[in-house]
């Protein structure tokens, strides 16, 4: 419970310190943005401090270019 409120303390420090300049600015776009990837960042911080299973993003790449791998080294393969 003390991570999750030192990962939220420090978000917020983020917050205060970022979003004034985005506001002055009137960068709305990008503010948006700020807040998306904060938000995932703070997310997937919380659920480590959990130790929740977060899946690698290299598998999900592995597993949509297996594929692709199997033909290629099937093609290179030396004839017997």
């Amino acid at each position: 419970m003390v991570a999750i409120a030192g990962i939220l303390a420090v978000g917020a420090a983020i917050v205060w310190l970022e979003v004034p300049s985005l506001v002055r600015t009137k960068r709305k776009k990008e503010l948006w943005v700020f807040s998306l990837l904060l938000a995932l960042g703070l997310g997937l911080s919380i659920a480590k401090s959990l130790r929740l299973n977060i899946p690698n993003p290299l598998d999900w790449i592995a597993y949509l270019y297996k594929p692709v791998s199997d033909y290629v080294f099937g093609i290179l393969k030396p004839s017997e």
